[in-house]
């Protein structure tokens, strides 16, 4: 205790709960990604995991993690195109993500196919990802932040929402009882690391991936064809920023959490 009163007399008060949390809550914290033997991306329609962190996705499929993605709908209202159906373009992005997922290293994918704009945030949905964990066994899931200012797309706010829930619910025996029927086990995961975040606090260097990453980016041709230069850009700016707080060419950010810290904790925000 005499030690915390001393860091809070002595640090600035987000350096205090950083430190706290290396030091007392996760001591793996800066290592967590290399520590970790399996790490899934959710993602709320095909395309998001590779635009958020598909170098860190490469880099660690590369390095022999299992990686795995999970597709909360099926992006099926993802076109400007009045003359396709709703099941066409589902199809296409179906495709499109497997082309994608294969140049990153994803071991395998699951879909829950949820009607594009219409995933909710339901017991349903958090006990479909339950059992995923279960199943699975992520030491760190990698979502989109629920708490992105500006974010107005329900798909992404309530996947984060949802992938929240359930890792706090995931070890616990009876939240989706009927998945211990079955033979699975509770779980816990250790970490949640959300993309598409305005506080990262743990930036990934990808220079060596950065042509993966855009290599998967451009299977998904249906979003990406028309508008690729722009794309490619503002990929490359947003790598290049993060990229220099850690001073290397690109890099992927996230906001890294302990899972202990995603009930009933104030200062979670600023770690």
């Amino acid at each position: 205790m005499s030690e915390i009163l001393q860091l809070i007399k002595q640090l600035p008060e987000q350096e205090v709960y950083r430190t706290i949390v290396k030091q007392y809550i996760a001591k793996d914290f800066d290592q967590a990604f290399d520590n970790a033997r399996k790490i899934l991306c959710i993602s709320p329609h095909p395309d998001d995991c590779e635009v958020g962190v598909g170098g860190l996705i490469a880099k660690y499929a590369g390095k022999g993690k299992d990686v795995y993605l999970v597709v909360m709908t099926d992006g099926s209202r993802g076109t400007r195109d009045p003359r396709m159906t709703r099941g066409r373009v589902a199809l296409i992005r179906k495709r499109e993500q497997e082309e994608a997922a294969k140049v990153l290293g994803v071991k395998n994918i699951y879909w829950l196919n949820y009607p594009d704009g219409e995933l909710p945030y339901s017991y349903e949905v958090i006990n479909k990802l339950v059992t995923l964990y279960r199943l699975l066994k992520p030491d760190i899931v990698l979502a989109p932040d629920p708490s992105l200012p500006y974010e107005a797309h329900p798909d992404h706010l309530n996947t984060g929402r949802a992938a929240s829930t359930a890792a706090i619910f995931s070890g616990m025996p009876l939240y989706n009882r009927v998945d211990l029927e079955t033979g699975l086990s509770p779980h816990s995961i250790r970490y949640i690391a959300y993309y598409y975040t305005s506080r990262p606090n743990m930036y990934i260097d990808i220079t060596d991936v950065i042509e993966k990453k855009l290599e998967a980016l451009r299977k998904h041709e249906s979003q990406f064809k028309e508008s690729w230069m722009l794309i490619e850009a503002l990929i490359r700016i947003l790598g290049a920023i993060y990229g220099r707080k850690i001073n290397v060419e690109y890099a992927d950010a996230v906001k890294l959490v302990p899972t202990i810290l995603l009930h009933a904790v104030p200062f979670t925000e600023y770690i």
